[in-house]
């Protein structure tokens, strides 16, 4: 097989593969047993037709149709491999030649990933938080840990922001109720901020026993995006007490004694997390500080493949949601035009990123072991609720296992990076990222220590490992 390549663009490529008669002997092979199994023919039995009654009865091209649809994807593969190409869309294939018993020529037109080379990131000057812990830290996890078991106590006044408020909720279009638009008792605290535009605004002042109409847009069901009035009955107010800071709260709230033990505990783990963000910080900011280093054009076909993609994900959490498309957006406080228009650039980042990461994996002989397989699969079904087997079982009976293991030395690839850049903190202290590793897993890890990792492409890309 003679394959030569010409270059259309910085991100396309033509193909000419001309491949000697002789190499399609196994398909041509396939083929006769194939069309001898769905042909018929008197005195035969179903694919036990020889193969020169098919030629007399069905001629040649059937036969060389089918060899070529069996072996053209092949020799494609083949070709690619070849010439060491990174193909980033389907191919555009055409048969150009058919020399029935000496040749046939074929070209394939291919977005490729573009040409360029990654410049040296040893010693790459990026800058992190500090990992120390201030007193405001402690406090801030303490406030979250009194919201946890603070208790609702009911109050005589009228409601204002922060309280908590049962009512009845239904909604009337030109006086006419709206069945599916009904709720009873349901507990909601005011100013939290409800996608029902208004109804903060109705619920401060009112007191138990009171009733109010205001007019909004319906979010959600069939009559979503009209405007209806909403009729609000309160039922109770309530409003949320914290528990006091003291040692009875710290035995209530944890596995301590006293309030001091718990604070110490906080501030520990505290500084963990805050030594996991260094390590993250420490490989996305090297990744960046690389990517700004790389000018490459990014294949019209990915970056459509990858927008669409992000928009089809985009549609089914609004269908999931119930709400409508402006309630969505509000709930979200964005609008469409402005995620639209964040999915043209992140996508086109994202593509940048996968395909430098891929280099990184190739130049540093990056791979996957089984455990550290297993451990990716393990980590995600806790994170999706559900049995590592079952996942296991879903990736492998959707070809995903592959893509799996590119998104595991990708992360490894940005270990590659953190690793190999000089990093300070904030306080111009040097930060030892293996020392981290160390501390917080007992070993240096071989993937990333904490889920944040960068913007990552929706749709499916090759992997070059």
């Amino acid at each position: 097989m003679k394959t030569a390549v010409e270059e259309l663009s910085p991100t396309r490529v033509k193909l000419t593969v001309e491949v000697p008669f002789e190499e399609l002997r196994p398909s041509l092979d396939a083929a006769y047993k194939k069309v001898a199994q769905q042909v018929r023919v008197p005195g035969f039995r179903p694919g036990k037709v020889p193969a020169r009654i098919i030629e007399q009865r069905f001629g040649r091209a059937v036969v060389l149709e089918e060899t070529l649809n069996d072996a053209v994807p092949k020799l494609y593969g083949q070709a690619v491999d070849e010439v060491d190409l990174f193909p980033v869309s389907q191919p555009d294939i055409e048969i150009t030649k058919i020399e029935d018993g000496e040749q046939v020529e074929f070209t394939a037109e291919v977005d490729v990933r573009p040409n360029f080379e990654v410049p040296d990131y040893a010693g790459t000057e990026v800058t992190v938080d500090s990992a120390e812990v201030a007193d405001e830290d402690i406090d801030s996890q303490l406030d979250a840990l009194r919201q946890r078991f603070a208790t609702l106590t009911g109050v005589e006044r009228a409601a204002a922001a922060g309280d908590f408020v049962v009512m009845d909720l239904r909604a009337e279009i030109d006086g006419a109720n709206i069945e599916e638009q009904q709720a009873n008792e349901v507990s909601y605290e005011v100013g939290a901020g409800s996608v029902l535009q208004g109804l903060d605004d109705a619920l401060v002042g009112m007191s138990a026993g009171d009733e109010k109409t205001f007019k909004t847009e319906l979010v959600g069901g069939e009559n979503a995006g009209e405007e209806a009035d909403v009729i609000i009955t309160v039922k109770t107010v309530k409003e949320k007490v914290l528990p006091e800071l003291d040692d009875e709260f710290a035995q209530l709230a944890s596995e301590f004694d006293t309030l001091a033990e718990l604070k110490d505990s906080i501030r520990e783990q505290a500084r963990r997390n805050k030594l996991v963000d260094q390590v993250v910080q420490a490989r996305e900011k090297a990744l960046d500080s690389l990517l700004d280093k790389i000018e490459m054009p990014i294949p019209d076909s990915a970056l459509k493949a990858e927008v669409d993609a992000r928009k089809h994900n985009l549609e089914h959490q609004i269908a999931e949601s119930g709400l409508s498309r402006d309630a969505f957006f509000r709930l979200y406080q964005t609008t469409e035009e402005e995620r639209f228009a964040e999915f043209d650039s992140s996508s086109a980042k994202a593509i940048k990123v996968g395909f430098v990461l891929d280099k990184i994996v190739k130049s540093e002989d990056l791979g996957v072991s089984e455990q550290e397989l297993t451990n990716f699969v393990v980590r995600r079904a806790m994170e999706m609720g559900v049995q590592p087997n079952q996942l296991a079982q879903h990736l492998a009976d959707n070809d995903q296992l592959t893509l799996a293991m590119v998104e595991i030395v990708r992360d490894k690839a940005k270990s590659v990076l953190g690793d190999a850049a000089k990093v300070v903190d904030t306080d111009g202290n040097e930060v030892d990222l293996k020392a981290i590793y160390t501390e917080i897993n007992g070993a240096e890890p071989t993937e990333e220590p904490a889920d944040e990792p960068a913007d990552e492409p929706a749709a499916e890309e090759k992997a070059d490992a």
